[in-house]
C-alpha cells in the first residue's frame, strides 16, 4: 500500500510538473509570436536547384518552431505539396522565372541580330560593311527591348499558376497568423526563388476592407462590375466530389459544399475521383470573383486570402509600389515594413 501511494505521488507530481512545463512553453511561444510585426519574413527558404525548383519543408518547420510556430503537418506540408510539388507547377516555375528570362534576352536578341541581318543583306546593298552591322545592331536593340518591356507589362501581379494555388494554404496559414508567398527576382545575375513565411495579423486588414465594402454598399452594383473587370481572370480548376447515390447522401453533399473552402482537396472531408480507381477525372472551375449575396465580410476575407500570396510575393521581392516618396503615407496602413499593407493594396488594384 505504502509503495503504491508513493508511486501516487510521483505519478502526480510528474503531471503537474508537466502541465508548468507546458505552461511555460505556451508563454514563451505566445511571447516569440508578440515580438512580430506585420510584413516581417518568418522564415525564407531557397530552392535547391532553379531548374527543378523544391522546398525543403523539413527546414522550414523546424525555423517556424524555433519561433514560436507549430504548424500540424496537415496545414502546412501537406498542403504545400499539393500546390507546389506538382511536375507541371515546377515547370511553370523554371519558365516563368526571373533567372530564365534574364538568360532569353541575349538570347532573343542574337537570334533577331542574325534575321535581321539576313533579311536586310539579301535586299539592301550597303558600300560600309559596318554600317550595316551598326544598322542591325540597332535594330535588334530596339526589337529585343520592345519585346521585353510588353511580355514584363503584360504580366499579371497575381499569377494563376503559383498564387492562386496558395490560396488555400493561406486560408490555412491565416489562423497562425503566417502568409506564404513565393517570391522571384534577379540580384548581380543570379536568380533567387524563395518560400516565404511573412507574419501578418489579418483582424486589422479584415475589418478595415469590410468597412469600405460596406461603405460602398449604395453602389454595389459598380463596385461588382469592378472586381469582375479585375478578377476575371483568376478561376480555379479543381476536381469535384462526386454524387452520393445512397440516402441521406444529398445531405452530406449540401453541408460539405456550405463548409468548402476556397480550394477543394480530400481534406475537405468529401470523396473525389481520384479516390475512384479508374474513374475519369472530371474538373470544375470556381470563379474567385466573391459573389453579390455575400455579406461585407465574407467578401473582404475571400479578397484578402485571394490576393495574399500575390501581396507576399511583391512584399518580399521589393516590388510593393506604393505612394510618391513625397507624400505622405496613407492613412490606416497596417505593415510597418512596406508602403501599403494587405487591405490597401487590394483597395488600389481591385476596388478602384
Amino acid at each position: 500500500m505504502e509503495d503504491k501511494n508513493g508511486d501516487c505521488q510521483v505519478t502526480e507530481e510528474t503531471e503537474v510538473d508537466f502541465e508548468i512545463r507546458q505552461t511555460k512553453t505556451d508563454r514563451q511561444t505566445h511571447s516569440n509570436r508578440s515580438t512580430w510585426t506585420n510584413g516581417q519574413c518568418v522564415a525564407a527558404i531557397q530552392t535547391s536547384s532553379m531548374f527543378n525548383p523544391r522546398f525543403d519543408l523539413s527546414l522550414c518547420r523546424a525555423k517556424l518552431e524555433r519561433d514560436g510556430f507549430e504548424i500540424p503537418v496537415r496545414e502546412m506540408e501537406v498542403a504545400l505539396k499539393i500546390a507546389l510539388d506538382v511536375p507541371s507547377v515546377r515547370r511553370y516555375m523554371v519558365f516563368n522565372s526571373g533567372l530564365f528570362h534574364f538568360i532569353m534576352a541575349p538570347v532573343l536578341y542574337v537570334v533577331l541580330w542574325c534575321a535581321v541581318f539576313s533579311t536586310l543583306h539579301l535586299y539592301i546593298t550597303v558600300a560600309d560593311f559596318w554600317v550595316l552591322i551598326l544598322s542591325v545592331s540597332l535594330v535588334s536593340i530596339f526589337l529585343t527591348t520592345a519585346i521585353i518591356f510588353i511580355l514584363h507589362y503584360s504580366k499579371k501581379e497575381i499569377n494563376t499558376n503559383i498564387d492562386v494555388r496558395l490560396v488555400q494554404v493561406n486560408e490555412r496559414m491565416m489562423k497562425h497568423k503566417l502568409l506564404v508567398g513565393v517570391a522571384d527576382w534577379v540580384q548581380n545575375c543570379t536568380g533567387h526563388m524563395q518560400l516565404c513565411f511573412v507574419y501578418w495579423d489579418m483582424s486589422r486588414c479584415l475589418r478595415t476592407l469590410t468597412d469600405t465594402l460596406e461603405e460602398r454598399s449604395f453602389v454595389e452594383s459598380d463596385t461588382q462590375k469592378t472586381m469582375k473587370s479585375r478578377m476575371s481572370h483568376l478561376v480555379l480548376v479543381t476536381e469535384p466530389h462526386p454524387i452520393d447515390p445512397e440516402p441521406g447522401g444529398s445531405d452530406e453533399e449540401e453541408d460539405c459544399d456550405e463548409n468548402r473552402p476556397l480550394l477543394r482537396n480530400e481534406d475537405t472531408g468529401c470523396s473525389t475521383p481520384s479516390s475512384h480507381t479508374g474513374a475519369p477525372k472530371v474538373t470544375s472551375n470556381y470563379s474567385l470573383v466573391p459573389e453579390v449575396m455575400l455579406p461585407a465580410q465574407a467578401k473582404a476575407h475571400q479578397l484578402l486570402v485571394t490576393y495574399s500570396a500575390a501581396y507576399v510575393k511583391l512584399l518580399v521581392s521589393e516590388r510593393l509600389s506604393g505612394p510618391s516618396c513625397h507624400r505622405l503615407r496613407p492613412p490606416r496602413n497596417h505593415c510597418t515594413t512596406a508602403p501599403l499593407c494587405l487591405c490597401q493594396y487590394i483597395k488600389y488594384k481591385v476596388l478602384q
